[in-house]
């Protein structure tokens, strides 16, 4: 079963190709010819150079959008790292599940579907809505031995790819990703940790808002689970089962699904981002489909930005997570798609053009 889950991911990482240089090209001359000095719109205009670069299309549009909101509880929750019981995961799950959470008004405001996952949920849900594809009832406690098996690090992965293969023959055009579990900055410190070789001290940050005496033991329990662990750091894989988390992993692979499918992945905060770090490790051209949608308030998020090497469009002071930066991104890719379409050019407005 081993090989045909990696043959599988392996088939989905063939399909992420590069994106498209000669459009591009196109893109950025054009934006050259609009009514404004070259350049001036900043950050709109890398966007709107990747997005066409992505969709081979120099005016693309997304009248389709997912945000996929993956849900997964700790073990490690056991060692009270979280300023949350773990019991507020499944409750949280109803909330997206009902249209009340903050992800569900901000996905109405943009057009957006919200689609949630049970990936690794404790307990066992019920709803017409939910996309049920549980693969554990919650990780082990990483501080104690693994978090996962190879195998359910692997299937998890492969879960979330198979959702974002859904959701694009259904029609979405662009993904958010999003998620839920009580505990879960702490496996995405830890991710972020051996991948990048900073020291847990470096990544560690409060989370739900937990105290200085708590963020020191927060800090020592990654550095726990990292030693009992030793997850390799060229093998990404190893890292998720020992180190991570079902919804991380589901993440993970709605990125590289999503890429695979030639769409835009807009991430949204720490633990999105650790998954896009897992992304890029397993597969590096993944990494052009993903957007950067804010600097979390989480004080590494910054740095795993930079590991990346992506750069947020946003800053505003968030660390919700949900998908909720992500869904405001959206606001911002259609800003760039309309610059592309609406904007006159120095010769259809008659206006003269500057020279450099």
């Amino acid at each position: 079963m081993s090989k045909s889950l990696t043959d599988h991911l392996n088939d989905i990482t063939a399909n992420i190709k590069p994106l498209n240089a000669e459009v591009q090209a196109a893109t950025a001359a054009y934006l050259d010819t609009l009514t404004k000095p070259p350049g001036s719109l900043g950050k709109l205009e890398s966007l709107a150079i990747q997005l066409a670069g992505i969709t081979g299309n120099i005016k693309p549009s997304f009248t389709k959008k997912s945000v996929v909101v993956m849900a997964g509880d700790h073990g490690v929750c056991e060692e009270g790292i979280s300023a949350f019981p773990a019991e507020v995961t499944p409750q949280m799950v109803m909330n997206f599940l009902n249209g009340g959470a903050a992800v569900n008004v901000l996905a109405r405001q943009a057009g957006a579907g919200v689609h949630c996952v049970d990936i690794g949920v404790g307990t066992e849900l019920n709803h017409e809505k939910l996309l049920s594809r549980n693969i554990g009832r919650g990780t082990a406690n990483m501080a104690k031995g693994p978090a996962m098996t190879r195998e359910e690090a692997l299937q998890s992965i492969i879960t979330g790819a198979e959702i974002a293969a859904e959701l694009a023959s259904q029609g979405t055009q662009i993904f958010v990703t999003g998620e839920m579990g009580i505990g879960n900055t702490t496996p995405s410190a830890a991710i972020f940790s051996v991948l990048s070789g900073k020291q847990p001290s470096e990544v560690v940050g409060r989370g739900t808002g937990v105290t200085d005496e708590r963020l020191i033991h927060k800090i020592n329990v990654v550095e726990q689970a990292i030693q009992v662990n030793q997850p390799h750091a060229h093998d990404p894989l190893d890292v998720l089962s020992k180190v991570g988390g079902y919804e991380i992993g589901g993440l993970t692979g709605l990125i590289l699904g999503a890429a695979a499918h030639g769409c835009p992945v807009i991430i949204d905060g720490f633990i999105s981002s650790a998954a896009a770090l897992i992304a890029k490790s397993i597969c590096p051209e993944a990494l052009a489909y993903m957007i950067a949608s804010h600097a979390s308030h989480e004080q590494a998020h910054v740095l795993l930005l930079e590991e990346l090497g992506l750069h947020p469009m946003l800053q505003m002071d968030m660390r919700l997570g949900e998908g909720t930066g992500g869904v405001l991104c959206l606001h911002l890719v259609e800003a760039a798609c309309r610059i592309m379409q609406e904007m006159a050019t120095f010769e259809s407005a008659g206006i003269s053009g500057g020279s450099v």
